[in-house]
C-alpha cells in the first residue's frame, strides 16, 4: 500500500533537509507532499531547490501563513496513497517509525492509527506540556467515551478514503481534536501504538501555546455538540 505523507511546513529553515531526507529513506512505497505555509525565513528557498533536484516531491507553496490545518487540508487535495500519515517538520518525530504505525491497518486490525508519546518509554518534555496533554486528552476521553493516552499526536495515520471523508474546517493546531472528535463521532476505533519523542524547546521553535490549548478545548466541545 503507498502512504501518502503530508507535512505542513513554516519557518524551519535549519531542518528542512534533514526531515525531508529522513522520510525519503524510510523503506515503504509513499509520496511525500509538503506544504510552506507562507515561510519567510528561507525555508522556501531551500524546498525550491529541493523540488528542481527531486521531481518526486510534491510542494504547493502558500502565499501567506494560513496555519497547519489549513495547510493539511489543502494537501489531502493532493494526495493519491492508499493510507495517510502526517509529519510535523520539527524533528520531533522519526520517520522509521512510519513501519509500525501502518501495521496494524496492514493487518486488518483497525483503520485508524495513533502514535502515543505517553504509552512508551519515559519524556523529557515541559511539565506543562506535558500537563497541557494530558488534560486535553482527559477531556477527550470524558467527552467522547473513549481511551485514548495521547489525542495531540502528530502521528495520526488513516486510509485515505476516511481522512478524506471528513468535513474538516480547522485553521491552525485545532487539527488534533477536530479530526480525532470526527473519526470517534463518525465510529471509528482509534488503536494507538507507542512511539518516541524528542521535544523541542519555545527557544529553539515550537509554535505551539497554551492560546492553542483552548482553541482546542473549545474545538472538542463544539464538535461534540455537533458542529
Amino acid at each position: 500500500m503507498k502512504l501518502s505523507i503530508i507535512m505542513p511546513v513554516y519557518n524551519e529553515k535549519p531542518v528542512i533537509q534533514k526531515i525531508i531526507e529522513k522520510i525519503k529513506q524510510v523503506p515503504i512505497e509513499k509520496e511525500i507532499i509538503i506544504i510552506d505555509d507562507g515561510s519567510t525565513d528561507g525555508t522556501r528557498e531551500i524546498l525550491k531547490k529541493k523540488e528542481k533536484e527531486n521531481h518526486s516531491l510534491k510542494i504547493i507553496y502558500s502565499s501567506q501563513h494560513i496555519g497547519k490545518g489549513a495547510a493539511i487540508r489543502i494537501g489531502l487535495k493532493y494526495i493519491t496513497g492508499d493510507l495517510v500519515i502526517i509529519q510535523d517538520a520539527d524533528l520531533e518525530y522519526e520517520p522509521q517509525e512510519y513501519l509500525k504505525l501502518v501495521k496494524p491497518i496492514l493487518e486488518g486490525k483497525t483503520e485508524v492509527v495513533y502514535g502515543s508519546r505517553f504509552s512508551g518509554a519515559p519524556l523529557s518534555i515541559s511539565p506543562w506540556y506535558r500537563m497541557g496533554n494530558r488534560f486535553l486528552t482527559l477531556i477527550t476521553n470524558i467527552l467522547y467515551r473513549t481511551k485514548l493516552t495521547d489525542m495531540e499526536t502528530c502521528y495520526k495515520v488513516f486510509k485515505a478514503e476516511i481522512i478524506k471523508s471528513l468535513k474538516l474546517r480547522c485553521r491552525r493546531f485545532e487539527f488534533e481534536p477536530e479530526v480525532t472528535a470526527k473519526l470517534i463521532k463518525a465510529g471509528y476505533r482509534i488503536h494507538e501504538v507507542p512511539i518516541s519523542y524528542h521535544s523541542r524547546s519555545w527557544r529553539e521553535g515550537k509554535k505551539i501555546t497554551w492560546r492553542d490549548g483552548l482553541t482546542a478545548l473549545y474545538t472538542l466541545i463544539k464538535c461534540r455538540l455537533g458542529n
